[in-house]
């Protein structure tokens, strides 16, 4: 009689979840079911007592609103982790939520995304991280490369693929093919940014200080990289650095334009320093197939039109550009193996040097 290897009977009785570890919302993934979960990626502490008070959503609605002993706090920055203890919290509370109502016998299978360019020791917090909240295995992928997977791209052939991924706290710029990444950049230049642009802006022009949930509003709704057909225009209100009181503006579109001008132009030139260093037959796939856009900052209104006139390739959104790379961890998961070649190795696992 022929017995099912561990490997198997791991697949068969534990939770497989795949993590988008963002800064700022956290997706899950859970196979056979899809995502999950799409929470912010906040956490509330108490400081007098160092618990816990709250995660996720009911965390972030208490941003700028929590009395002095409560802090709301970000744990990931710039894509990485700033604050390894919450983290774990975090992600031990996601797991918790996302494999609850099913008993299974083994720890969860975990993939995680980090963005590309982090260092072995920023992979390492990641990693730690997971274990410590329960997880049996992890595996870690790149951003671009999971995003890319999400998309569909056939990563695996010998075909140039080109990915933007703007999250919250990065922007990857990533060119793949035959399951690597060819070249690519890393840069702080994402959502985050985009809101702490328009705080600035606001700030310099109409003396007005308003908070980053108000800036992530405004740039969701009226936020333009290039000139629309009608005006949009939106109130903000704020506090007046002259008097101290409330006060209300009008922005319109033309002024969240100029606020994140030179963090898009910075994104362009970015954009083209990976295209420049790309080998000829690779570019030439880019040329033909166009450049792919996910993360939340795809949705910024004009950004693919803009990159597209001032690169001359064709550029396309994702479907539902938030969830790609939740979906390739999702995709990853469904066959590990094949997806072996693009994870990025354990450190514990790697052959000794000679």
């Amino acid at each position: 009689m022929n017995f099912p290897s561990l490997k198997k009977l791991k697949r068969l009785f534990s939770h497989d979840v795949g993590i988008d570890l963002g800064t700022a919302n956290t997706l899950v993934y859970l196979r056979g079911k899809g995502i999950v979960i799409n929470e912010p990626s906040v956490v509330a502490v108490n400081q007098k007592t160092g618990q816990i008070v709250a995660i996720g959503t009911e965390a972030r609605a208490m941003l700028g609103r929590t009395p002095g002993h409560i802090l709301a706090i970000k744990p990931l920055v710039d894509g990485v982790i700033s604050d390894f203890e919450t983290t774990e919290e975090m992600i031990a509370y996601l797991l918790s939520k996302a494999t609850s109502g099913s008993n299974k016998i083994f720890s969860p299978r975990v993939v995680v995304g980090v963005p590309s360019g982090i260092t072995n020791v920023e992979i390492r917090a990641v990693r730690d991280a997971t274990k410590n909240a329960g997880a049996g295995e992890v595996h870690i992928v790149e951003e671009p490369m999971a995003s890319a997977i999400g998309m569909r791209l056939p990563v695996h052939e010998p075909v140039g693929n080109m990915v933007i991924d703007i999250g919250g706290g990065t922007s990857d710029i990533a060119i793949i093919s035959l399951g690597g990444v060819v070249t690519s950049k890393n840069l702080r230049i994402a959502g985050d940014k985009f809101n702490a642009d328009i705080v600035a802006y606001v700030r310099n022009q109409f003396k007005i200080l308003i908070g980053d949930k108000t800036a992530e509003g405004i740039k969701t709704s009226i936020g333009s990289v290039l000139p629309t057909h009608a005006p949009l225009e939106a109130s903000v209100k704020g506090r007046d650095l002259v008097t101290g009181l409330p006060k209300e503006v009008i922005l319109t579109d033309t002024d969240i334009r100029e606020a994140l001008s030179q963090s898009v132009e910075t994104l362009v030139e970015a954009t083209r320093e990976v295209l420049e260093a790309t080998p000829p037959e690779i570019l030439s796939d880019v040329m033909h197939r166009g450049i792919f856009l996910s993360g939340g900052g795809a949705l910024i209104k004009g950004l693919a039109e803009l990159l597209e006139n001032e690169l001359n390739i064709p550029v396309h959104i994702a479907a539902d550009p938030l969830t790609a790379m939740a979906r390739g961890t999702g995709i990853i998961l469904e066959d590990l193996d094949s997806f072996a070649d693009i994870l990025i190795a354990n450190e514990d696992e790697l052959p000794p040097k000679k």
